[in-house]
C-alpha cells in the first residue's frame, strides 16, 4: 500500500514501515475473533512481552500489563502506589496532567515546576520527605523537553524508599531506562512505535504491587482494572478484561522487527536525524530552537519557534504532503512540533529539509 503522506506529528504519527504487512497477517490468521481465554491470546501476549523485554531490558521479576491508554496509567499507579503524598516534575502539559490526576484523586501532590521549553537536572531537584512517589515524564511531549537517563537515575540512588514512576509516553523504547533504578515506566504504542492508538503499556516491579496489596487491605486501589489484578493475570499472559487483540499483536511484532534492527542501531538513527533537525534550525531564518540547553532537547519530539504563524508554515508543507504538528497549548501558533520517531526514515528528515529550503 503505497502512502501518499508523511506525518511528523507527534501522535497519532507515521505508521511503521511494516505495518500494513503485519495487519494483514492479523486479518488473513482471524486473530480478531479469537477468545482472549485461548491459549492462541496467550500465545500472542507471550511473544509480545517477550519482544519487549528484549528490545527495552526489562527484567523477568517486572510485570508488563496491557491497558487502554497511557492516561488511564497515571491513574492506575497513583491509586496503587500511593496513600497520602505524590512528587511531580512539571515543565509541560502531560507532566501537568500527571499532577493534575494525583490532585484530583485527593493525594498531596507537590510539584517543582519550571517553564515551557525548560528541563530539570538532578542537582536542582529537592524531594519531599513524606512524598510515596516521585514522577517523572522522560520526555515532556508537548515542549520537546527530555530528563536524562542519568538524572533519573540519580533520584532513585538518593530517594531509596520512595517509588520513582517514568512516563515514557513519546521517547519509549530509544531511552536506556535501568530498570533496577525505576519501579514503574508506561508507554503508548501510537508515537515511536509506530501503531494506532489505542493500547497502553505499563511495567512495573514487585516493590509497586507490595504497595498495592498494601493499600488494598486498607480499602480501595480502584475498581477496574487494580495492580494486582492486572499482576496476576499477566504472569498467565492473560488480562483481567477483554484486551486489544490486534494492538497487542501488532506491537509484538513491531517490537520483534526493532529487535532484529537492533536498538543500539535505531538509537544511534534517531540521534542522527535529530541532530541533522537541530543543526538546521538553528541556522535556519525565521526558526530557531524551542529548548534552549541541548541536553535537554528531546530525541524524539523536536520542538521549533516560529516567526510565522505556525499555520502558514503547516499549511504549505501539507500541500507537498508532509504533515508536522503545531506547537502545544500557549504555543500553538509560534512553534511547530517535528516528530523523529522510529517510522521516520532519514529520507524522510531530508525530504522534510528540502521543503523547509524550497518554500521558507
Amino acid at each position: 500500500m503505497s502512502r501518499s503522506k508523511t506525518f511528523f506529528t507527534a501522535g497519532p504519527a507515521e505508521l511503521y514501515p511494516r505495518f500494513e504487512e503485519f495487519l494483514q497477517d492479523f486479518v488473513d490468521q482471524q486473530l480478531g475473533s479469537i477468545s482472549h481465554r485461548s491459549q492462541q491470546f496467550k500465545d500472542i501476549y507471550q511473544h509480545t512481552d517477550e519482544q519487549l523485554r528484549e528490545l527495552m531490558n526489562i527484567p523477568a521479576e517486572n510485570a508488563i500489563m496491557f491497558t487502554g491508554t497511557a492516561s488511564e496509567i497515571w491513574e492506575r499507579i497513583v491509586l496503587n502506589c500511593t496513600e497520602l503524598e505524590t512528587f511531580h516534575l512539571v515543565n509541560g502539559s502531560f507532566s501537568k496532567k500527571f499532577y493534575q490526576y494525583a490532585d484530583s484523586l485527593g493525594r498531596h501532590a507537590h510539584k517543582l515546576e519550571k517553564p515551557m521549553g525548560e528541563g530539570f537536572s538532578y542537582a536542582e531537584i529537592e524531594v519531599p520527605e513524606f512524598a510515596e512517589l516521585i514522577c517523572v515524564t522522560q520526555n515532556e511531549t508537548s515542549t520537546g523537553v527530555q530528563t536524562r537517563e542519568p538524572d533519573i537515575n540519580k533520584l532513585k540512588r538518593g530517594n531509596s524508599s520512595k517509588l520513582v514512576a517514568v512516563d515514557m509516553v513519546s521517547s519509549a523504547p530509544i531511552p536506556e531506562i535501568d530498570f533496577s533504578l525505576v519501579d514503574t515506566a508506561f508507554f503508548s504504542v501510537q508515537k515511536s512505535f509506530g501503531l494506532p492508538a489505542g493500547l497502553g503499556v505499563w511495567i512495573a516491579n514487585e516493590t509497586c504491587l507490595a504497595k498495592s496489596e498494601e493499600l488494598a487491605a486498607k480499602g480501595s486501589i480502584g475498581a477496574h482494572h487494580c495492580l494486582p489484578d492486572l499482576w496476576k493475570q499477566s504472569r498467565a499472559y492473560q488480562t483481567p478484561a477483554t484486551p486489544n487483540v490486534m494492538g497487542i499483536y501488532l506491537l509484538g511484532r513491531v517490537a520483534e522487527d526493532m529487535n532484529k534492527r537492533g536498538i543500539d542501531n535505531l538509537r544511534k538513527e534517531t540521534d542522527a536525524k535529530v541532530n541533522k533537525l537541530y543543526k538546521y534550525f538553528e541556522k535556519k531564518e525565521g526558526f530557531s530552537l524551542g529548548v534552549e540547553k541541548p541536553e535537554h532537547r528531546s530525541r524524539t519530539v523536536a520542538v521549533i519557534n516560529t516567526e510565522r504563524p505556525s499555520a502558514e508554515i503547516i499549511n504549505a508543507l501539507k500541500v507537498k504532503n508532509l504533515i508536522v504538528g503545531a506547537g502545544y497549548g500557549p504555543k500553538k501558533e509560534s512553534q511547530i512540533r517535528i516528530a523523529n520517531f522510529i517510522a521516520n526514515t532519514p529520507e524522510q528528515i531530508d525530504a522534510l529539509i528540502a521543503a523547509f529550503d524550497e518554500l521558507f
